[in-house]
């Protein structure tokens, strides 16, 4: 439970966290509910530097897991907490690109009672009193940009090639830079990158494993998405939604949805794209995007999509967010407008609100 002057913040050494680990026999890796590039790469990193030192740890993951993602694991064993929850002891357990137990729901009954053997690795800016140690750096493009930090000082060897902790690493760190093209991706996170290539990574075929590896379906309920686009705020602001029957008539399930979010993102008046989904009834996913103010006129116009996640219990980085409404999707459309009524969009008084399902306004 987070305590009222809880803050989400370092409070142990890297140092600490290595020598910890190192002395553990053995340990049990984790991260949040369908894991994305950064949480996968982090997660089997850390397994394979721990089983590199001959210290025996097991993953386990909430799903979905992505078919892109779950080949990143390249043969890297895992279990799935939705099959069970873990039953063996163990030393230490290790939360990577997570702090919120929003995000650990499904391992929370078995994790809560043992904080003390926590150590949370994590970039974002917000999260839950969840471990012991932690080691929080909102500043790092990506977890793994943190997580390399406490390998190096273990002493582990950045193997490359594929199944390698280096191909792992940059795996996180592509994906959650949007292969570098994200402004957070700075001086570090290039030198970091080159260190990861000088292993011998092959960066065609990560690539296409991750982003060119969809089932047909994807496109099918891409194209419901993008003709369920509506502009608001003169055009600054742009939604879709996907209800169930979009999911059941083309086949498509929620892993088919990474990235989607990022489509409207490529009209020049866009800022902010975001997407409600309900593959199950009464529950809407609400992915955010937004991109970082480029000139004078769209300074007014940033805006930092975590802190409008965080309206909803949720949360992430300033220019990508999520969260969860226990709701149906009308409600949750409802809900989202009353929270952009009094968020920085008030900012433009000429902002022209159009929901999915009215008349869209002419560009």
């Amino acid at each position: 439970m987070t305590t009222g002057s809880f803050k989400y913040e370092t409070n142990t050494s890297v140092s600490e966290i290595a020598t910890r680990l190192k002395n553990a026999k053995r340990v049990l890796i984790t991260t949040h509910t369908k894991p994305d590039g950064d949480a996968m790469g982090c997660s089997v990193a850390m397994k394979r530097a721990l089983e590199q030192l001959g210290i025996t740890a097991d993953l386990w993951l909430a799903g979905p897991v992505e078919r892109g993602i779950h080949a990143l694991s390249s043969g890297t064993p895992y279990h799935l907490i939705e099959e069970e929850l873990p039953t063996e002891e163990y030393d230490v357990i290790v939360v990577v690109d997570t702090g919120a137990w929003t995000q650990l729901e499904p391992i929370r009954p078995w994790l809560e009672p043992q904080i003390q053997r926590v150590i949370c690795i994590d970039h974002h800016r917000r999260g839950d009193e969840i471990s012991a140690m932690r080691l929080i750096d909102p500043t790092a493009a990506a977890c793994s940009e943190v997580l390399v930090r406490v390998l190096d000082a273990m002493g582990c060897k950045l193997t490359g090639g594929d199944a390698g902790i280096a191909e792992a690493l940059f795996a996180g760190l592509a994906t959650d830079t949007g292969w570098f093209k994200f402004s957070s991706a700075g001086a570090s996170t290039f030198a970091l990158a080159s260190r990861l290539m000088e292993t011998g990574i092959d960066k065609p075929r990560l690539f296409r494993m991750l982003e060119e590896n969809s089932r047909p379906q994807r496109l099918a309920l891409e194209a419901r998405a993008l003709s369920s686009v509506r502009y608001g705020f003169e055009g600054k602001i742009a939604v879709m939604v996907l209800r169930p029957e979009d999911f059941e008539e083309t086949g498509a399930e929620t892993t088919d949805l990474t990235g989607m979010v990022n489509a409207p993102m490529v009209v020049g008046r866009v800022s902010v794209s975001i997407i409600l989904t309900e593959a199950v009834p009464g529950k809407t996913k609400i992915s955010f995007r937004s991109k970082p103010p480029a000139g004078a006129e769209q300074e007014m116009w940033f805006v930092d999509v975590n802190s409008l996640a965080a309206r909803f219990g949720g949360g992430g980085h300033r220019h990508a967010a999520g969260c969860q409404i226990n709701d149906s999707i009308d409600a949750s459309i409802g809900q989202l407008m009353e929270v952009l009524e009094i968020s920085e969009f008030q900012k433009n008084p000429e902002r022209a609100s159009v929901l999915p399902g009215e008349k869209s306004q002419k560009s």
